[in-house]
């Protein structure tokens, strides 16, 4: 069951009601029992079991370290608890290839684990990771006693499969308020769920269209009509994303829970570390506090050359955890040695504007925003292609001129379909200019402009729910729910 599904509106639809008109001291139980159910939806029990031993686990080892007094008995016990949700998702991840690179080195022919899927582990792991190194840091004065309570924290099935990665001190405070019908947070979340639902099936499935198209005949395709696919895969990806976030944020403000906002504007970034600041953000909160943090610390001996050191490898790690291949390894690593490079030029790229007499130009931001947009989808590439080899052909085969070039590469010949992106694209943009508009407004104020933004957003929502039953493609699944 997934958020674009019929079948998913029912659900959403039957849990509210029932956790509407049961008893507050109760309803963590129905979100619970919701949650459970949600996972179960995807037919591999034992995802549950992954699930339930993470929490068993997560929850114990958060008590032992609260309760012991010597700082070596805390480390221990978050060792034991990390290193325990660590093995389970390396095994639940990796086994596949593990089995396979065993098959090519023994002649087997063995199957058992290609059918293993790992839906939702590395972001409920990282959840229960991040709880308990707050523990051991004191970030979070007391545990969670409540298993109850605790399991939902892990499991509240809007954020299940691909984040937002919570902190502790961010849900489990919400999870354990009293619920209060607000109609402004029920309507926000459901205009929230539609707009993720417009990105998802109008947006960032319409743009892989043409992605796939190019990625999977990589070798038919040179210059413009290449690059434009490489820009496409960069979009698709952006709009997939974070249409799962809007929709899983829109759902928990229906329960009347606000989940960590995930995306802001990433391709407007200025340099690699302010897309990072905008990307993924629950994930590079959680890389920088538990991987970068910890290597930076222990190598600040070695100064520049420990931070750029500790840079690099999280960045690999990043790349390795999104799965085992060379793609995703190479990804990672770019990325690391944008960031570690940056560590040293950035000092003297301030001079050399400065120097330019450049530095407070408007230009220079648009030029540094053109720079960081294609550095990022330059590694996109790699992350996307189905090998090394294809990637590698598609860096190269971009700065060949295309003799033969025709427009219907591009798939303009279809008019209507670019009419659609255009619009849809503009559309996305005006809803935000407008809602941010309507926040700077006094919600007392029955100005003429109070009806005006209320009658725009009105007509936004009406043609995006037009689009979506009129324009949809047939819906893919979302991208990050494979890692």
């Amino acid at each position: 069951m997934t958020f674009t599904s019929f079948t998913f509106y029912l659900f959403l639809t039957f849990v509210y009601l029932v956790f509407y008109w049961t008893a507050d001291r109760w309803r963590w139980l129905v979100l619970l029992t919701a949650s459970y159910a949600f996972y179960a939806t995807f037919k591999a029990p034992y995802l549950l079991v992954v699930l339930l031993m993470v929490t068993a686990i997560s929850y114990t080892c958060g008590l032992k370290i609260a309760a012991q007094q010597q700082e070596s008995a805390k480390k221990r016990w978050l060792w034991i608890g990390s290193t325990a949700c660590v093995a389970i998702l390396v095994l639940m991840k990796y086994l596949p290839f593990l089995e396979a690179q065993g098959n090519n080195l023994l002649g087997l022919n063995t199957a058992i684990t290609r059918t293993l899927v790992s839906i939702g582990v590395s972001y409920f792991t990282f959840q229960a990771i991040s709880y308990m190194a707050d523990i051991y840091l004191e970030i979070e004065e007391e545990p969670e006693r409540h298993f109850g309570r605790y399991a939902l924290y892990l499991a509240f099935f809007p954020k299940l499969l691909q984040g937002p990665i919570e902190r502790t001190g961010d849900l489990l405070p919400q999870l354990k308020k009293p619920y209060q019908f607000d109609y402004d947070a029920m309507l926000s979340g459901m205009i929230l769920f539609t707009l993720g639902l417009f990105k998802k099936v109008v947006v960032a499935d319409r743009f892989a269209l043409y992605a796939d198209q190019v990625f999977n005949n990589i070798h038919d395709y040179t210059g413009l009509p290449l690059l434009l696919g490489i820009y496409a895969y960069a979009f698709q990806i952006y709009f997939d994303f974070s249409a799962y976030t809007d929709m899983a944020r829109g759902t928990g403000r229906i329960f009347g829970i606000n989940l960590t906002e995930n995306f802001n504007s990433p391709y407007l970034a200025t340099s690699i570390a302010d897309f990072w600041r905008r990307w993924h953000i629950s994930f590079s909160r959680w890389i920088l506090d538990y991987i970068f943090k910890p290597l930076q610390l222990g190598w600040r001996d070695w100064g520049q050359t420990g931070t750029a050191l500790a840079l690099l490898v999280t960045f690999i790690i990043s790349g390795i955890w999104h799965g085992a291949t060379w793609g995703f390894f190479i990804w990672g690593l770019l990325h690391g040695i944008y960031l570690a490079s940056s560590t040293y030029y950035k000092p003297y790229q301030k001079k050399l504007y400065k120097w330019l007499g450049i530095e407070k130009s408007c230009w220079l931001k648009w030029w540094q925003m053109f720079v960081t947009f294609h550095l990022v989808s330059f590694a996109w590439v790699f992350f996307r292609a189905n090998s090394v080899g294809n990637a590698l052909t598609a860096v190269f085969s971009v700065f060949k001129v295309n003799h033969s070039f025709s427009f219907n590469q591009l798939l303009i010949s279809d008019l209507s379909s670019m009419f659609v992106i255009l619009l849809a694209l503009a559309l996305v943009h005006l809803l935000k200019i407008v809602h941010q508009y309507k926040n700077r407004i006094d919600v007392n104020c029955l100005s003429a402009n109070h009806l005006i933004v209320h009658t725009l957003s009105v007509v936004i929502i009406s043609i995006m729910f037009y689009l979506v039953i009129f324009c949809g493609v047939a819906t893919k699944s979302f991208i990050y729910t494979q890692f």
